[in-house]
């Protein structure tokens, strides 16, 4: 069995060898030569998976991507092929909500806000936005969420308006790339739903960068007005606006679920997927993979919950490690390159502790770290 495989897939040699032999591409240049002889094709957003792609080859049976999302799959034709195809979904919203996380603590850092007295309004409840609601509930911090598929197909949630979300503290959006339907995203938040928002609130995009109107954005910002921004995805990726740059509080490099544990999560089910397509029990499980996490200890303890619970956070995981990054090397470096060479980054739950203040015990638990009993 040939398989071919995005060089960026986490421990895809570990996973795969097993089935036959493995080659691995460069997801953004993947052409049709490349891949004639593939039986198993395994890709992250970056490579469109279409006809085109796959018009030398007659032999292909799987292919799988190790992302939620799959707008870069034309599923219509692999099903016209009689080609199995799986995504990974959830895979990576842990790591996307402690991405948010992080940034609300950031935020509240730099503007000196109390964070539990702030509304958080999510736009779209599916893996992600749910993960980061269990992260709002471990703190007690209120949210309103908004999902009107998710609402008409029976979801028991308390939903709200996009109106109502978007008149929260803080909006965080978590929704798929839609261009038809009742209910498309393509530019969901346009020239008029961003002249709403106040200067008070707060932005963040870690879904698909079209679902917010860039330009608008930018004309916004540059007449003094609209709400802070943190933008991790954006439009026309890999080509950056990069004169909105400037005007954001926190930027990257479309990374919120780029920690170890969501991009090999990802791994692990395109491997369980393939084995049971091709009827072989599985062998490996991700837990084999992961090393241990070195994290450095946080210093002097807060006795403060606000700060000590945001020190626990930022001992994972600071955002502005990856805001600086993006700020100081995009110029000298590709979208694409920052991608490639991201830096390890963890989640909560990699972090083991041996003790925990009495007061943030319960929170830090729910929130996903780990302690010893």
């Amino acid at each position: 069995m040939n398989i071919f495989y995005d060089e960026n897939i986490p421990y895809a040699k570990e996973f795969f060898s097993d089935f036959g032999k493995l080659t691995p591409f460069s997801g953004r240049d993947l052409t049709a030569e490349q891949v004639k002889d593939a039986d198993v094709l395994l890709v992250r957003s970056i490579t469109k998976v279409n006809q085109q792609l796959l018009s030398l080859n007659t032999r292909i049976k799987f292919v799988g991507t190790a992302t939620i999302g799959f707008d870069h799959i034309d599923k219509d034709y692999l099903a016209s092929r009689n080609v199995t195809f799986t995504n990974a979904p959830g895979c990576n919203a842990v790591s996307v909500s402690e991405y948010v996380l992080s940034a609300i603590m950031v935020m509240s850092e730099r503007l000196n806000f109390n964070y539990f007295n702030k509304t958080v309004g999510i736009v779209g409840g599916g893996n992600t936005g749910t993960r980061l609601t269990e992260k709002l509930d471990a703190l007690d911090i209120s949210y309103l969420l908004h999902d009107p598929i998710l609402e008409a197909a029976g979801d028991k949630r308390k939903f709200s308006s996009l109106e109502q979300v978007l008149a929260c503290d803080i909006i965080s959006l978590h929704v798929p790339l839609t261009n038809s339907g009742a209910h498309p995203t393509y530019h969901l938040l346009n020239d008029v739903r961003l002249k709403a928002l106040s200067a008070e609130q707060i932005l963040i995009n870690a879904c698909r960068g079209e679902v917010v109107d860039n330009q608008a954005l930018l004309s916004l910002k540059q007449n003094n007005s609209g709400p802070h921004l943190i933008l991790d995805v954006w439009e026309n990726e890999p080509n950056v606006l990069l004169e909105l740059i400037p005007y954001c509080q926190l930027t990257s490099a479309h990374i919120a679920g780029y920690s170890l544990e969501g991009k090999a999560r990802g791994t692990e089910m395109l491997y369980l997927a393939l084995s049971k397509l091709v009827k072989t029990p599985a062998k490996y499980c991700l837990s084999e993979f992961l090393p241990t996490a070195d994290l450095a200890e946080i210093g002097q303890q807060s006795s403060d919950v606000i700060a000590h619970i945001r020190a626990r956070v930022f001992q994972v995981y600071d955002v502005r490690r990856d805001d600086k990054i993006f700020r100081e090397q995009l110029s000298e470096h590709s979208f694409d390159y920052l991608r490639k060479n991201y830096p390890v980054r963890r989640e909560f739950s990699a972090l083991v502790l041996a003790s925990e203040q009495k007061n943030c015990l319960v929170k830090i638990k729910n929130l996903g770290f780990n302690l010893t009993k």
